[in-house]
């Protein structure tokens, strides 16, 4: 693992870096209320106001505006001038950017009470959170049940990051014409239905849970591509399941951090077993250690510790060379490796060890 971080700050930067730390899910909630409660529209509208007249536009207390205001000072999402307020950068950013929004509304509604159970997690080994969301051994099997709130939180935030991908994605998939995909994890199927957009011909099977490819169905009914995407149901942590085999193309995407490293690891040997010499295998992954900037990065580590308290308890967003370790373990070799795409995610083509060995022979 490379280097990462300093420890340059100055003292006083240091204290005050500490006590956002101490306070921030107090602070959390004031920045989500001047959202929620229309403060920061306002300001974006009328670029500066009074708390007064803020307070009597809104319907709201000049109390309240006046706490939430003064909280937004040391938030940095307002600055005064003249006794008015006035919105920053960083406020406009929690009002208006999408990235913003997703991964506010997935921390407040799927993680904020869970994250109360955060050292139990770590100390039991199981996502002790879960508990505020229902009774399930893992997020994935209720994921379904969820209430419409955390359920729209939970996918909003699932299929932000993997949308951005696919218009770069396409073109590498289908470079080589694959005449049948398997997209193991594929959720609700969209990225399967973005495949059969593209490709008229290509057909498509979901490996997934029974809940989310009933779902799947469903969305693949209304788009009437029952006739080139099909759905199995499968647990891939069940070892007496093995991989469905014969197709060009296994696809996993924002799947394998959904497991542990041993289990990894025994999911991709299952890969290794159900392809032929000539398919690809190809992983698309958000790595911490492969972001161009430190706000990815930071959001990573943070989605790290939704593994550990919802979702499952012994996963997380990984180091890129843990995978790396894992995917030439199970037999494969690196084919191809395409860094940055979408926002964060990085593409890893992987063939069979022994298709390779015989290329360098002839």
């Amino acid at each position: 693992m490379k280097d990462f971080g300093s420890d340059k700050k100055n003292v006083v930067q240091a204290n005050l870096d500490a006590q956002k730390i101490a306070f921030a899910p107090i602070m959390f909630q004031a920045a989500k209320s001047l959202r929620n409660l229309g403060i920061l529209e306002y300001l974006f509208n009328n670029d500066k106001a009074s708390i007064e007249t803020i307070a009597t536009e809104l319907n709201l207390s000049v109390y309240g505006v006046k706490v939430l205001l003064e909280a937004g000072l040391s938030l940095e999402m307002v600055y005064l001038k003249d006794n008015e307020f006035i919105l920053t950068k960083t406020g406009y950013f929690i009002l208006r950017d999408k990235m913003t929004n997703v991964n506010m509304d997935f921390t407040q509604d799927v993680n904020y009470l869970a994250m109360n159970r955060l050292e139990e997690s770590i100390v039991n080994g199981k996502p002790e959170g879960l508990k505020e969301l229902g009774n399930w051994d893992t997020v994935y099997v209720g994921l379904s049940e969820l209430p419409e709130k955390i359920k729209k939180s939970w996918f909003d935030f699932d299929h932000f990051y993997s949308d951005y991908t696919f218009p770069e994605i396409m073109p590498i998939l289908f470079s080589n014409k694959p005449k049948s995909f398997l997209d193991v994890g594929g959720n609700t199927g969209k990225f399967s239905l973005q495949c059969a957009k593209y490709d008229p011909t290509v057909k498509i099977t979901i490996l997934d849970l029974p809940g989310q490819t009933e779902v799947a169905r469903k969305n693949i009914r209304e788009a009437g591509f029952q006739d080139r995407i099909s759905t199995i149901d499968a647990n891939l942590l069940d070892n007496s399941i093995p991989l469905p085999k014969g197709f060009d193309i296994i696809w996993m995407s924002q799947f394998i951090d959904c497991f542990s490293l041993e289990e990894i690891e025994t999911i991709l040997k299952k890969t290794h077993e159900a392809m032929t010499a000539d398919a690809s295998f190809y992983i698309l992954e958000t790595f911490w250690d492969l972001q161009k900037f430190q706000a990815s990065t930071y959001s990573l580590h943070a989605t790290s510790l939704y593994f550990t308290a919802v979702a499952n308890g012994n996963s997380q967003m990984f180091h890129s060379k843990d995978i790396i370790k894992i995917i030439e373990k199970a037999g494969f070799v690196i084919d191809e490796m395409h860094e940055m795409i979408g926002m964060s995610h990085t593409l890893i083509k992987c063939k069979k060890r022994a298709l390779q060995l015989n290329n360098s022979l002839n």
